[in-house]
């Protein structure tokens, strides 16, 4: 249950301004008299992020805000911990670095087995998140649409969690059985993250979702005291009068639950035999067979066995079809939802349940599963409905369900900084290749950015290859990329280090570009979902946080998206040029401190520390001399040797990249060695 009773605190350096003010108390009146659904359709740069936080703090009510994409919900992310720097803000978000379902292609009779390689980094981020939920209300929660898949029964989990006080009687080994119990590893050499070690009557724990650890002396069953330490230094740096050790992974199985469990395996697999049989599907019968008694025995003997969560609806209970449990079952019921980019958020949610569904019913159709692993799924949409007790969809273009079904409508057009919309015109698509090459090589003139935006990967290829042939510092981004490999590439635009970005989707939702003054729209004309209102209106909005901002659309014919696109941006442009007018502002480029996307926790497997400052920017030679030297005074030779390397490597201005790519290499190591198949 929660215990502490903190506060929101939002901590700006600038009041609500433009159409702010009127928009957070819009909403939060809404909240407070018990609206349930509401849409706040705010302009790109408008400061949604700034709105959604006021609310938060006016109303004291903890948040979840549901975002498409990990670099979406990164950048959101990074913007609430500064707004609640003494608050819970917690980043929840899919952990797989790779991930390949299990499937069935019946066509060619080929099987895939179930590979993922796990970002352990990131899992400790959402055990850190169930933690937070369970112990205090003051917790913002930025999530994507993993959230919605299968945890675990909250009920198994909150009874796993292992509390503890000074002065209670408690045997030294099944306080170990306890841990061990929780997916905690014993391991006396290395003390890390999932691991404990004991040493006479000391035990020493590493929560999984810690920075901490605790450390317990034991004296005749007794515990006399509890210290929080820092791992490596073994250093105290708080004592403690009660503890309590949270599971090391989200899914508990206790050894009675598999044994209840293992008659309901046996007779859904007699009975989904006998129906193989009778249909004269004698392979799939034996296949199945074979598999599930293999799984049974593995079971009972270790507690564990391959695709586990394929038996989680009998190991926790359930009927079928019932509501498996997921990370919403963590907030209690008065929380606010906010989903941003509900255009794309929206549908994603809706998608997420029959896609699972047909792959794992070829899985059953053909023996590799038992019916019952169709009950280890995402949401269905009705059951995501369920928890949308409160909740505010956030777009600078809605789509019809969320404004049909909201009862009020906030409008963020003007923005704080009196930037409007940026100008839009239409070129002929005859020859726009050379035309936009001589625009792009006007805006790199002046020190600014970039943004094209193709059709098809290949085109953006093809493009961006033309582009670096005559002379631009062009990149390519598309889905292939990583998340950090992404993140990367717009930090660099941001930096100056390329001048312009060719993708096909990856930029219309969400991404501060403040440096952008120019967006160039190839092939405009050609209606579809790349080319639709919405979609145009999204790209157009890359522009608007440069007062030169300026967008280029490339069409021989004026379509319905375009035009309806045009309409709406000219509508906006009329309202904020009124209140500047009005009010005598004068607009400016919004100004925002390179940073990365991603949780500074994340990118400590991308970079050594000595080869970056706080800000980001790479260290001068000079400074690099000065730590390595100082690194040899301290005896501290492996740091030295490796500043020394960097040193060798990399020639000025190069250092930053050196370091970043020596981060890469080894993330994709790591990333190698902790791959496995079933997580």
């Amino acid at each position: 249950m929660a215990n502490d009773i903190s506060s929101f605190i939002l901590r700006s350096e600038w009041p609500p301004a433009g159409d702010q003010p009127e928009a957070i108390d819009r909403i939060a009146d809404g909240f407070h008299r018990g609206d349930r659904f509401q849409c706040l359709l705010g302009v790109t740069g408008s400061g949604k992020t700034f709105v959604m936080a006021n609310i938060i703090e006016k109303l004291q009510r903890p948040a979840l805000v549901l975002a498409h994409n990990k670099t979406l919900a990164a950048q959101l992310y990074s913007e609430f911990k500064e707004f609640f720097p003494d608050n819970a803000v917690n980043y929840f978000v899919s952990y797989y670095d790779y991930y390949q379902p299990e499937a069935y292609v019946p066509v060619s009779d080929v099987y895939i087995e179930k590979d993922a390689s796990i970002n352990e980094r990131i899992e400790k981020l959402r055990l850190a998140t169930t933690k937070t939920l369970l112990e205090r209300r003051d917790v913002v929660v930025v999530a994507s649409v993993s959230c919605i898949y299968g945890l675990g029964k909250r009920k198994a989990y909150e009874d796993a969690i292992f509390r503890f006080s000074v002065g209670e009687t408690c045997n030294r080994r099944n306080f170990m059985e306890r841990l061990v119990a929780n997916h905690y590893e014993r391991n006396d050499m290395v003390l890390e993250p999932g691991n404990f070690r004991a040493r006479g009557g000391v035990v020493e724990v590493f929560p999984a979702y810690s920075d901490l650890a605790v450390r317990i002396f034991m004296e005749e069953d007794v515990i006399e005291r509890i210290e929080e330490i820092e791992p490596l230094t073994g250093k105290r740096v708080l004592a403690k009068q009660h503890a309590a050790i949270f599971p090391a992974q989200h899914y508990i199985t206790s050894t009675e639950a598999i044994a209840e469990a293992l008659p309901s395996i046996e007779e859904e697999l007699r009975i989904q035999v006998e129906l193989f049989r009778s249909q004269g599907k004698l392979l799939e019968a034996q296949r199945l067979e074979m598999r599930t008694k293999y799984d049974m025995e593995m079971l009972s003997q270790v507690g564990y066995c391959s695709g586990i969560e394929n038996y989680s609806r009998l190991l926790d209970g359930r009927m079928p079809g019932e509501t498996p449990g997921t990370l919403l079952d963590f907030f209690p019921d008065d929380f606010l939802f906010f989903i941003d980019e509900s255009h794309i958020t929206i549908p994603q949610v809706q998608g997420m349940y029959n896609g699972d569904r047909a792959r794992k019913q070829t899985l059953v159709d053909h023996g590799f599963r038992l019916p019952s692993c169709l009950d280890n799924r995402p949401l269905k949409w009705e059951e995501f409905c369920l928890f949308l007790r409160q909740a505010c969809f956030v777009s600078a273009t809605p789509g019809d369900w969320e404004m049909n079904i909201s009862s009020n409508v906030a409008e963020l057009i003007v923005r704080p900084t009196g930037v409007v919309d940026p100008e839009v015109i239409v070129v002929p698509a005859t020859g726009q290749i050379d035309d936009l090459t001589e625009r792009l090589r006007g805006v790199v003139s002046k020190g600014e950015r970039a943004l094209v935006t193709t059709l098809t990967k290949r085109s953006s290829e093809d493009l961006s290859e033309y582009l670096s042939e005559i002379g631009f510092k062009v990149k390519y981004i598309h889905s292939e990329l990583d998340a950090f490999e992404r993140t990367e590439l717009i930090r660099d635009l941001r930096k100056g280090d390329i001048s312009v970005l060719v993708g096909v989707n990856l930029l219309r939702e969400g991404i501060d570009l403040p440096e952008v003054s120019f967006v160039g729209i190839v092939d405009a004309d050609r209606e579809g979902f790349l080319r639709s209102r919405r979609s145009l209106i999204q790209i157009i909005g890359r522009a608007a946080r440069n007062t030169s901002g300026k967008v280029i659309l490339y069409a021989d014919q004026e379509t319905g998206s375009i035009k309806s696109a045009l309409e709406e941006t000219s509508r906006r442009r009329q309202k904020q040029t009124s209140y500047n007018l009005e009010h005598g502002i004068t607009p400016q480029t919004i100004q925002k401190r390179v940073t990365s996307l991603l949780p500074e926790k994340l990118m400590e497997d991308l970079t050594d520390d000595i080869f970056l400052r706080p800000g980001g920017d790479g260290f001068t030679r000079q400074e690099l001399e000065q730590m390595m030297w100082k690194a040899v005074e301290d005896l501290d030779f492996e740091r030295a040797a490796r500043i020394r390397d960097m040193l060798q490597a990399a020639q000025g201005g190069e250092i930053y990249r050196a370091a970043m790519d020596r981060g890469k290499r080894r993330q994709t190591a790591q990333s190698k060695k902790h791959r496995r198949k079933d997580p």
